[in-house]
């Protein structure tokens, strides 16, 4: 089983720093015996290079080097099992998700007619799609679209599976981008009101998440309270769509196919527990590779064509409304959370008549940008961010965010004297960051613990680099290395991810967001309209206006709808009603184990 990129314990200097109770030294798998209780019948030494070796506790005539034993590699199970990072609660839930739990949903649930019958429905991330759409071209003749993928995915679990809808969550993406601009704007104005309220920081990620928790709550009061796409699609399904459908919340069955692993711990967060009808916004959380495992399970073959698949037909309507499928976001892979806000600012009534440019500067490496937004005639800076992935190049931005906030308690020693350094050689301070994009895979969510990894196979047979190496052979380090056309890439392959990269980008104008469905972009029938409409269903339906106009739900939406709609503030119990749908909260988590009163 992969495992997640947030959790992996391979470097002291990346990711999460391992304890005691995180290190599993040696694997021995044979048993012996007649052995008697509490003896020994071989014992483990260490040579001087460090290795382990298993050698007879008895001494013998001839001497004997040993068996040389292998490092024990953590998996999500022995990371769950010790409770260093998650709780004892969450490991419960998570273990409960998996593919064979969906299995075992789908066949146990009663039959439509039944008063116990719970629809199922399964929504999947662009991310994961990405990954099939590179998987299934590296074994095909023609490069394949996510379209078609989503098409053929819709058809499996549909017609073999037995899910009575299919989304992708771009557009529940597209609403999670609306309520953090509009967060981002309300923190804006909460600083020119002398609040610390800035730098804005992702939320999208639950490694970050769980991350900041459990070892940074100082962060917390920076971190975005925006609901990821994922629960927002938790969100419309269970309380928008089962409303539309005649069901109540628990009448729905909601699967999720997410990049990596740490998607299971976010839908297990109480926040998403819905205690009236006893049910959580999403119930199951696969990953990309559980979902191929399922096909192959099932010997159901991605590459093989769907009757329709280049066709709308599969379009979902929702109250005669067609939900937008792959919706473009201009920017990352991993969401375009930046670049959403860096568009919000430029088109803002402050700066919509300004000549504004971008710049940005790479630090260290792609993985951490600076992106400067500023006046082109006054030199001004309007908005100042950066996309930050992998655990690395997070904690540098941590003690960053610290400084520039006079935040204690940070790794390197406490934070003391100014809260912004200076421009060396000037006397105005260096303006800190409005917002950082934050990941804690490397290379973002194309990068996902959970994705597909290639066979080295795929990997060799590619095109030489630049020195003429097969792409791929420099990542085989040391004898011994499985070479066979089963053996899989490790987790982070460059190439590899450069491919899943590309196929998330295809078929798009200029390489600039995710491939558009087929709707037609009009004032009725655009990703905005659909959210003012969504918005007014689920916030006013049964009091209050918007902007105090005493307009309520009854009104034209689609002649009043502007692209600017999510920004008005509602009345009453509408705005309250509106934080209780599309936000979240954090909270400190104090560790369970410490490192030191670990004994082996």
């Amino acid at each position: 089983m992969a495992f997640s990129g947030a959790l992996t314990l391979t470097d002291l200097n990346d990711f999460i720093t391992p304890s005691q109770a995180c290190i599993k030294p040696v694997e021995q798998s044979k048993s012996y015996e007649g052995v008697e209780p509490g003896g020994a019948f071989t014992q483990i030494r260490v040579d001087a290079s460090g290795s382990y070796f298993e050698v007879a506790a008895q001494k013998t005539e001839q001497p004997s080097t040993g068996r040389k034993l292998q490092t024990a590699q953590i998996n999500l199970n022995d990371c769950l099992a010790c409770s260093g990072c998650i709780t004892s609660a969450e490991s419960v839930l998570i273990t409960m998700q998996s593919h064979e739990e969906v299995l075992g949903f789908l066949s146990s649930n009663p039959p439509p007619n039944s008063a116990d019958y719970r629809l199922p429905v399964l929504s999947i991330s662009p991310q994961s799609l990405a990954s099939l759409a590179a998987s299934t071209s590296s074994s095909s003749r023609h490069p394949i679209s996510m379209q078609t993928v989503l098409r053929r995915v819709q058809t499996f679990c549909r017609d073999t599976l037995g899910f009575a809808h299919v989304f992708d969550t771009t557009f529940a993406r597209h609403l999670a981008l609306l309520e953090h601009g509009r967060e981002f704007n309300e923190r804006k104005a909460a600083r020119g009101n002398g609040e610390n309220t800035l730098p804005m920081l992702a939320s999208a990620c639950p490694g970050w998440v769980c991350y900041a928790e459990k070892t940074h709550a100082e962060m917390l009061p920076f971190i975005s309270q925006t609901k990821s796409p994922q629960q927002v699609m938790g969100t419309l399904v269970k309380r928008w769509m089962a409303d539309k459908w005649g069901r109540s919340p628990d009448q729905v069955y909601h699967v999720s196919v997410m990049p990596c692993y740490d998607k299971k711990l976010e839908a297990s967060r109480s926040d998403f527990y819905n205690d009236v009808y006893k049910t959580r916004d999403v119930d199951c959380v696969i990953t990309t590779g559980e979902l191929e495992l399922l096909m192959r399970e099932k010997q159901w073959d991605l590459s093989t064509r769907v009757e329709g698949e280049e066709h709308p037909e599969f379009c979902n309507v929702v109250d005669n409304l067609v939900l937008p499928e792959l919706v473009s976001h201009p920017g990352t892979s991993s969401g375009s959370y930046l670049h959403s806000l860096i568009s919000l600012v430029s088109s803002s009534p402050n700066n919509r008549n300004r000549d504004l440019k971008l710049s940005t500067r790479t630090i260290r490496s792609a993985d951490y940008e600076e992106y400067v937004l500023a006046d082109v005639a006054t030199g001004e800076v309007v908005f100042k961010g950066a996309k930050c992935y992998g655990f690395r190049n997070l904690q540098n931005v941590v003690r960053k965010v610290g400084k520039e906030k006079g935040v204690t308690g940070l790794p390197g020693g406490a934070v003391r004297g100014r809260a912004r350094r200076k421009v060396e050689g000037q006397g105005t301070p260096d303006r800190g960051y409005d917002y950082v994009e934050v990941m804690a895979c490397p290379s973002g969510c194309v990068n996902g613990g959970g994705q597909i990894r290639p066979s080295r196979k795929v990997l060799e047979e590619r095109s030489p680099d630049g020195e003429d190496y097969p792409v791929g052979q420099a990542e085989d380090t040391g004898p011994g290395t499985d070479m066979t056309s089963d053996a899989v890439a490790k987790w982070g392959n460059k190439d590899w991810i450069r491919k899943v990269e590309a196929a998330y980008w295809s078929g798009t104008e200029e390489g600039h967001g995710p491939p558009r469905s087929d709707y037609s972009i009009s004032s009725t029938t655009s990703p905005n309209a659909i959210a003012a409409r969504i918005l007014v269903d689920m916030c006013l339906s049964n009091s209050g206006s918007v902007n105090g106009t005493g307009e309520d739900n009854n009104y034209d939406v689609v002649s009043t709808v502007t692209n600017d709609i999510w920004m008005q503030t509602m009345d009453g119990q509408a705005e309250v009603r509106r934080r209780e749908l599309f936000r979240t909260t954090y909270r400190k988590v104090e560790s369970e184990i410490v490192g030191l009163a670990v004994k082996w």
